[in-house]
């Protein structure tokens, strides 16, 4: 993507979200698909076991996100002001402290999975499968660290395509291992709902192994270089902390969500197995739509930072605008679809008709407030977009840890029981969108954007 070309401004943005937006729904159909594999070929208590652990997952992705959030700014600038040198800087910074994080990860997670599970309050019945999925996913965090920092740093410099191709190739990957690993096809050995974690890993090791050679191959900007394995080898400490200064906020944010998520799942499982089923298939069907909102606010923050690395500020209305447009009319029509068709999606992932039924009841509560969630991650992405993170997270927590998590608490426990977790979630969206909105509008406008590098 060019930062200086002539197209209009929603071809340039459609021409770049569309892969990314792909992507994103290929990752979450991976997911989706082994979900449906463990569902329909094991049972229910084997799918709340992979949707028990989803919190960790999501806990540990969190600083990793935070930390390519932080490098994505600063390539998103670099490459706007046409710096290579820098990009590549950054990256290899960016990946050191990947690999670090991710052994970390995997020591700690492999030897305390048991643990972790249990202070998660698994049900007993499903205990001994959480732990030995949560240990084989951990042990594994290594390499999906580092495919969620390229996948990211290749994104910064315009590259949607890249991901997207790597992403099909993780998918093809999954979509034989799962199964194979389920039935036990080929003379594999029948490793039960531990099929799907041993599929995540075979997906992106594989990609990982793709990606190192088609950047070789195509000499593209990105491809590893004499720069960047110096950076890898010996980190600039003095840019790894600026990362951190802009990522931290945006994984802080994510921790403390991922906390509210842990509470969240302990409060379902309180409901017995069947809310914890009913509360992985829901997160599978709202992904789908939460998962293109997402993107189009990861498509406005690049835009916006590779603008201000460029200095031209002025595109930055136009990219909000661009950006707010787009949610309403993707995020806003996936919503749609899924009121229409929510008990045949439900059905895809679950067969008892009652769970079926409490899930389809749970997502009519739940989906409309996505569209109010894309709109704030526009406004907070074109934000942090120029270095601006501390009050985009404030807003984004304050709605979380007076919203959302105190009123799933609150209303879980009045007539309203499993229902009323996610009022209090539908709440915190829309409560998102007001204060993001009101402090791009009236506090960041009035402020002076200057580019970081």
């Amino acid at each position: 993507m060019n930062p200086t070309s002539s197209r209009p401004l929603w071809q340039r943005f459609s021409l770049f979200l569309i892969p990314l937006m792909a992507s994103n729904i290929l990752q979450a159909l991976s997911g989706t698909i082994n979900s449906i594999y463990v569902g329909q070929l094991i049972g229910v208590e084997a799918l709340a076991a992979t949707a028990t652990f989803f919190p960790i997952m999501f806990f540990l992705m969190s600083f990793i996100i935070g930390l390519s959030a932080g490098s994505t700014i600063l390539i998103g600038q670099a490459w706007g002001a046409r710096n290579i040198e820098k990009v590549r800087q950054v990256t290899g910074t960016t990946l050191a402290a990947a690999i670090a994080l991710g052994l970390v990860v995997a020591v700690g997670g492999g030897l305390f999975a048991e643990q972790i599970m249990t202070v998660l309050g698994a049900p007993e019945n499903i205990l001994h499968l959480a732990v030995g999925y949560a240990r084989i996913v951990l042990i594994g965090m290594p390499g999906f660290f580092l495919f969620l920092v390229v996948t990211s740093v290749l994104r910064g410099v315009g590259d949607t395509i890249t991901p997207l191709f790597a992403l099909i190739l993780s998918m093809m990957v999954s979509l034989v291992v799962t199964p194979a690993l389920i039935e036990g096809w080929f003379g594999l050995p029948q490793l039960g709902v531990n099929a799907a974690a041993v599929a995540m890993i075979a997906g992106f090791a594989t990609v990982l192994v793709f990606l190192l050679v088609y950047l070789r191959v195509r000499d593209m900007p990105m491809s590893p270089d004499a720069t960047m394995l110096s950076a890898m080898l010996r980190p600039d400490f003095k840019l790894l902390g600026l990362i951190l200064k802009l990522g931290i906020p945006a994984g802080l944010q994510m921790v403390v969500s991922s906390i509210a998520g842990i509470v969240v799942v302990g409060l379902v499982n309180r409901f017995g197995s069947d809310a914890t089923a009913a509360y992985g298939a829901l997160g599978q069907v709202m992904s789908y739509v939460q998962f293109p909102a997402m993107s189009i606010g990861i498509a406005a923050s690049i835009f916006a930072a590779q603008a201000i690395g460029a200095r031209q500020t002025g595109q930055l209305d136009g990219i909000a605008r661009t950006a707010l447009g787009m949610n309403l009319l993707i995020t806003g029509g996936l919503i749609i679809l899924a009121y229409l068709f929510s008990q045949h999606v439900v059905a895809l992932f679950i067969t008892d008709p009652a769970v079926v039924d409490l899930t389809e009841t749970l997502l009519h509560v739940v989906l409309w407030s996505i569209l109010c969630f894309g709109w704030s991650v526009v406004f907070s992405g074109i934000m942090r977009a120029s270095g601006t993170v501390y009050a985009p997270m404030a807003l984004s927590l304050a709605c979380i840890l007076l919203i959302e998590l105190p009123g799933a608490i609150w209303l879980s426990q009045t007539d309203l029981g499993l229902m009323g977790i996610w009022v209090a979630y539908a709440a915190s969206f829309t409560m998102m969108l007001v204060l993001q909105a009101c402090w791009y509008q009236f506090v960041w406008k009035r402020k002076e954007i200057v580019a970081l590098v």
